[in-house]
């Protein structure tokens, strides 16, 4: 994977996002403070915020140039998100909902992002159907993630997707995500505050503040 993010302007209430990165890495990890532009950035990739100017490119995908005019609606990304709120639908059952992220019918049975594979390697069988509102935050991570990864992603992105857990939690959710990180090799930006979740699952490790780039770190061979 290559994503590069060019002449990136996108203003915010209190400063300017500004940046320009290239990154390739299987997993990246985004931190900075509260406030930083993290989650601004990734809305701005899945096509949620229109920049003043950008150039934003998935390998030979381009998917804003503002020179251009060009900006593909996110449903035409390929980018699989999920939030911070994780966004379930709760008068939907954790299968319906996970079934919402198909494009239109179900990937087929022998698909790397079937149904079926997906539910085996997160074990969400047994939540199938059970409504969302029953479920634990741990176990709402796991329906949310599915539901992007029925998308049929080119790029996951995953805003503080372990936020609100507690350290147990976290802990039994961490390996779902390496899991998926080895299973689908689909490359990742992983926003987090908590420097273990980094070093467990990513290569490389961006730091923001104020909507600029202080660092970037690769962190793994």
């Amino acid at each position: 994977m290559k994503l590069k993010l060019k002449s990136i302007s996108l203003p915010l209430a209190d400063f300017v996002l500004e940046l320009d990165l290239e990154l390739s890495s299987q997993v990246t990890g985004i931190r900075g403070p509260s406030g930083a532009g993290k989650t601004s950035l990734l809305d701005l990739i899945a096509g949620l915020r229109r920049p003043k100017s950008a150039l934003l490119q998935l390998d030979e995908r381009v998917l804003t140039d503002t020179a251009r005019g060009l900006a593909l609606p996110p449903r035409l990304r390929e980018i699989g998100y999920v939030p911070q709120d994780l966004a379930l639908f709760p008068h939907l059952s954790a299968r319906k909902n996970i079934l919402y992220g198909c494009k239109t019918s179900p990937p087929p049975a022998g698909s790397l992002f079937s149904y079926g594979h997906v539910a085996a390697v997160l074990e969400i069988d047994p939540l199938a159907g059970r409504s969302v509102t029953d479920l634990s935050g741990g176990e709402k991570q796991r329906v949310a993630l599915a539901r992007a990864l029925l998308t049929s992603p080119k790029l996951l992105l995953l805003d503080e997707p372990l936020s609100g857990l507690d350290g147990a939690l976290k802990a039994k959710i961490i390996p779902y995500l390496a899991r998926v990180r080895d299973e689908f090799q689909v490359p990742m930006l992983y926003v987090s505050h908590d420097l273990r979740e980094i070093q467990a699952l990513c290569e490389d490790v961006v730091e923001l503040e104020r909507g600029r780039v202080l660092s970037q770190v690769h962190q793994k061979a």
